[in-house]
């Protein structure tokens, strides 16, 4: 299974910018998919989780800013992110699991529970 992302860059606060992520093989809508986040020195953090029936979990840094979905037919998750702010600024991977539940505190995919990783790209809010 390979997992592309693509949509990141450079956007002044307050912008907004679409990530995609491509999948090799169907499995966007049949396990649990999310994107993370990653600063240089920093643990990788869950930022969103689609899951069961769709259903979607958010850090809550992100929470009324950022919406995660996924196209089924063209095996494809996003992540629409609004409202963007410099404190946003990461690398944002990515993320599938092995089952369609996602495991973690409240719903939001943990770490430990994923099977497969994107190579990444790179999101950079300046002020």
């Amino acid at each position: 299974v390979q997992l592309v992302e693509s949509g990141g860059g450079s956007v002044q606060a307050g912008g907004s910018l679409r990530l995609s992520c491509g999948a090799s093989v169907g499995i966007v809508s049949t396990v649990c998919m999310g994107w993370f986040r990653q600063v240089p020195g920093e643990e990788r953090e869950g930022v969103a989780s689609i899951g069961l029936f769709d259903s979607t979990t958010y850090a809550d840094s992100v929470e009324g800013r950022f919406t995660i979905s996924r196209d089924n037919g063209k095996n494809t998750l996003y992540l629409q992110m609004n409202d963007l702010q410099p404190e946003d600024t990461a690398m944002y991977y990515c993320a599938a699991a092995s089952r369609a539940y996602c495991s973690g505190a409240k719903g939001l995919l943990s770490r430990g529970f994923v099977n497969y990783w994107g190579q990444g790209t790179q999101v950079t809010v300046s002020s």
